[in-house]
């Protein structure tokens, strides 16, 4: 078996003949060699039914994130100017407020696919442009990653090594697949003889349940989820599953022994973005829980100093990192040539991420060198939080930071004055941003301020909200009880 979800399942003989018929139908809808086709869909597998026939013409899958909404979505459309959408229809209501939405959609559900007469497959090489990927950005709008043929198989390559699958082995992960981990989960199946397993969305209550039902032997979580469970009361199903190991990205080290010795799964971990691959991981021998890694075969990594000069040991820096095979990484930002020049300057890619590398080799992270904020495996743009809180007619000014979770990552904490004479309450600006931000995005602390710091340039200090942090006066709309529409990963 090639790929399972809960309802359906797929051969690798059925795939050929899927991906033929579906290749065709969208050749019939008008898609050619190029085009890029959206997709705005839950975990399915006519997602990646869609994205095999999409490579078999030469056309460019855009798997869109599903909490987009409002001027998130509509940037993405005009950015990646799809010609054709996929859209699950319990999502439809993700398109109310966009302008710019494609009028060819295709609708997934309870029907297969859409077939036509066989495809010709196009003559497509392993440099070629395969899925955009959307990932946040840090001083402006989120960046469309052209994620090329053959990045996809050095993913399943190196990560499939990582976590040593072999012939006959279900991965099943719950994580999106509009995300790089759960894709390239996919070609590891194709890669390795093993079955690809796409589950809903990440439930602890339902978690150990649904690994039993999969028969999973591999699982891929990340930092904030593995918290979660291990503060769970004990689940009858958290031993009766055969899975081995978990990829756990971000897990801290104290937990390494308490899931192995409850759960029996070893945790791995390994460092890659949506721009490059497995670059580091705790597989190799010797590597510390908690560290980043060291480096594994096939790649290199560096940590450097403003003028990319390799900084000694124990000296924080940023990690750079490069690839020996052809198109192991992106190909760039789509309609960004001076912001792709600029993140692979001098042939290494900077990854944004400040880190120290011990006198063993191994890597450790520090923190974030940009303006990005990571809250439970979703990467926010916090300009695009800005930008939409100052749309609001009230707000004079505002300035959005990390603030550290009690699960590891972050939460995002919105620092904003208000205009003279108005009066904005927190829920009031809570519901403002609901329809207008990912549900992950919407500030969880917001803090009034008469003014906020700034440069004698007029920049705002970021610097000196992120160490004051959160105080008495902070609205936090989990002590507050606001609700909002979703918040995952949930706990029940």
């Amino acid at each position: 078996m090639l790929a399972r979800d809960e309802h359906a399942a797929l051969t690798c003989a059925e795939a050929l003949d899927v991906t033929r018929r579906c290749a065709g139908a969208l050749a019939a809808a008008g898609v050619v060699r190029g085009d890029r086709v959206a997709v705005l869909s839950e975990n399915r597998l006519e997602v990646v039914e869609l994205w095999l026939a999409c490579a078999w013409l030469g056309a460019v899958l855009v798997p869109i994130n599903t909490a987009l909404r409002g001027p998130q979505l509509e940037h993405v459309f005009a950015d990646a100017e799809p010609v054709l959408l996929a859209l699950e229809p319990e999502l439809a209501d993700r398109l109310d407020h966009v302008a710019n939405a494609p009028s060819r959609r295709w609708l997934l559900g309870e029907d297969p696919l859409p077939c036509g007469e066989p495809a010709v497959r196009a003559a497509v090489g392993p440099g070629d442009p395969c899925v955009i990927l959307y990932t946040s950005g840090t001083t402006g709008p989120s960046k469309g990653v052209l994620c090329p043929h053959a990045q996809w198989y050095w993913w399943a390559v190196r990560t499939g090594g990582i976590l040593g699958v072999v012939p006959g082995d279900v991965l099943y992960t719950n994580l999106p697949l509009f995300h790089t981990n759960a894709l390239n989960t996919f070609v590891q199946a194709l890669v390795h003889d093993a079955t690809f397993f796409a589950g809903p969305r990440f439930s602890a209550s339902r978690f150990w349940r649904r690994l039993v039902a999969a028969d999973a032997t591999v699982t891929y979580l990340l930092g904030t989820m593995v918290h979660i469970l291990a503060k769970r009361e004990a689940d009858p199903d958290e031993r009766r599953h055969r899975v081995r190991i978990a990829l756990a990205p971000a897990t801290p080290a104290a937990l390494h022994r308490p899931v192995r010795e409850r759960f029996g799964i070893e945790l791995v971990d390994a460092w890659g973005s949506t721009e490059t691959n497995a670059v580091l991981s705790t597989a190799l021998e010797g590597a510390p829980p908690g560290s980043m890694g060291g480096i594994t075969p096939g790649f290199d990594a560096r940590v450097v100093d403003g003028g990319d000069e390799e900084v000694p040991p124990q000296t924080p820096g940023e990690l750079v990192v490069r690839c020996d095979d052809p198109f192991a990484f992106a190909l760039g930002y789509n309609r960004l040539p001076e912001k792709t020049v600029e993140a692979w300057r001098n042939l290494w890619f900077h990854t944004g991420d400040r880190v120290v590398r011990d006198a063993e080799g191994w890597f450790w992270f520090v923190d974030r060198l940009n303006d990005a904020i990571r809250r439970r495996g979703e990467n926010i743009s916090s300009y695009e939080v800005e930008t939409v809180i100052a749309a609001h007619p009230d707000i004079a000014a505002v300035a959005v930071v990390p603030v550290p979770a009690e699960e590891g990552e972050d939460e995002v904490l919105a620092c904003v004055v208000v205009r003279e004479g108005a009066q904005v309450t927190p829920e009031a600006l809570t519901a403002f941003c609901e329809p207008r931000l990912a549900y992950f995005a919407i500030p969880r602390y917001i803090q009034f301020d008469d003014a906020l710091p700034l440069t004698p340039n007029g920049k705002i200090e970021k610097y000196r909200l992120r160490e004051r942090g959160i105080t008495e006066s902070t609205w936090d709309r989990d002590r507050e009880g606001y609700r909002l529409p979703r918040v995952l990963p949930r706990q029940g």
